[in-house]
């Protein structure tokens, strides 16, 4: 590993994709060296280590990364998962992950075992040596009543863990129900990863947006090509499918990556969604690409209620908005009931306008 990471980041560079960053740089310097000991040959322990089975790798510690939105968390340990020579990885939004864990923890529980929370670590374990989360935060007491028991069995499995979060660990699940018993999880993310702030006063997402237009109209295909290349500057690959849990159902985001996602108007409104699914989506996104907002009216009353209540979690959450649309916000709603309430949704529309994508 050793010189890989840095030698990509400077590629990144004079490819003009980033910016020389003291504060990043820092950050990668200890990204190389977990990444030099989970490469490193696995110690042998025992006189018959060599006889029986194979070397058992040693816990490796990892790293808990946090700063503001747009310092490059995310960039950076997508730059350390890719370059890491081992094939025993993963990276995944912390979401996501928390998804399949209550699914596989359902699952589990109808075989009558007293405790499903080892066998599901077991499985997570299987094969693994790093496990990559993007977004690590807490906001759900299902969530927290489990973290600490799992993530103690992952770290007891030797697999490190590196995580990029807005909080640092002490305000994680911050003012939740019962936090209390949250506390230990906080300790035992503290002695098994190494807490760093990135600092800095650069909020590149939001530079890369600042001056560019990001309300493009009519939805027609130069608009979507506009938002392809939106995508790309801001995701800066391809998407995958983020689900999250919704008071007992499934919500389903068509593309995410790096805290960006994107979906049709359709998509997110022309189904029956309400205040719940949008505050959860509005709580896992950093931008949102919207593609096709159409003229809205009587005819589309539902969708339109459901448009409204979308840009209220998006702007009260500061969720960044990039959408194509059929005319200007003043323009989408212009008869039928709502045309009053709309009005709202039109000024903060014109804001992000306004403003390049950004929040007040």
């Amino acid at each position: 590993m050793k010189g890989r990471l840095c030698d990509a980041y400077a590629v990144r560079i004079s490819d003009g994709g980033l910016r020389h960053d003291p504060e990043q740089l820092a950050v990668l310097d200890r990204l190389e060296a977990i990444g030099a000991a989970l490469e490193a040959p696995a110690p042998r322990r025992g006189l018959l280590s060599g006889l029986i089975g194979r070397p058992v790798p040693g816990p490796v510690r990892g790293l808990y990364l946090w700063g503001d939105v747009g310092r490059g968390k995310s960039m950076l340990m997508d730059l350390f998962h890719d370059a890491l020579e081992i094939d025993a990885k993963r990276r995944v939004h912390f979401h996501a992950f928390m998804q399949e864990v209550h699914a596989r923890l359902h699952e589990v529980r109808k075989t009558g075992v007293d405790d499903a929370i080892a066998p599901v670590a077991d499985e997570i374990a299987s094969g693994l040596r790093l496990l990559c989360f993007d977004e690590m935060q807490i906001g759900d007491i299902a969530d927290a009543m489990i973290v600490g028991r799992l993530f103690e069995q992952l770290f007891a499995r030797a697999v490190t863990v590196v995580t990029t979060s807005n909080r640092p660990p002490g305000d994680l699940y911050k003012n939740g129900l019962n936090r209390a018993l949250f506390l230990p999880f906080i300790a035992l993310l503290e002695r098994n990863l190494e807490v760093h702030h990135l600092h800095g006063p650069k909020d590149y997402r939001q530079d890369r947006l600042a001056g560019s237009e990001t309300w493009f109209t009519p939805a027609d295909a130069r608009a979507r090509t506009a938002l392809d290349a939106a995508w790309q500057t801001l995701a800066g690959g391809p998407g995958k499918a983020l689900r999250l849990a919704v008071q007992g159902r499934e919500l389903v985001l068509p593309a995410f990556r790096n805290g960006v996602g994107r979906a049709s108007f359709w998509e997110l409104c022309g189904r029956a969604l309400g205040p719940a699914d949008y505050l959860a989506l509005a709580a896992a996104l950093r931008v949102l690409i919207l593609d096709g907002i159409p003229c809205l009216s009587r005819s589309n009353f539902n969708e339109a209620k459901r448009f409204v209540t979308l840009v209220d979690a998006l702007y009260e959450a500061r969720v960044r908005l990039v959408a194509s649309a059929a005319d200007v916000p003043e323009q989408l709603y212009l008869e039928g009931e709502g045309v009053f309430e709309f009005a709202r949704t039109a000024s903060r529309l014109r804001i992000w306008w306004s403003r390049g994508g950004s929040n007040p």
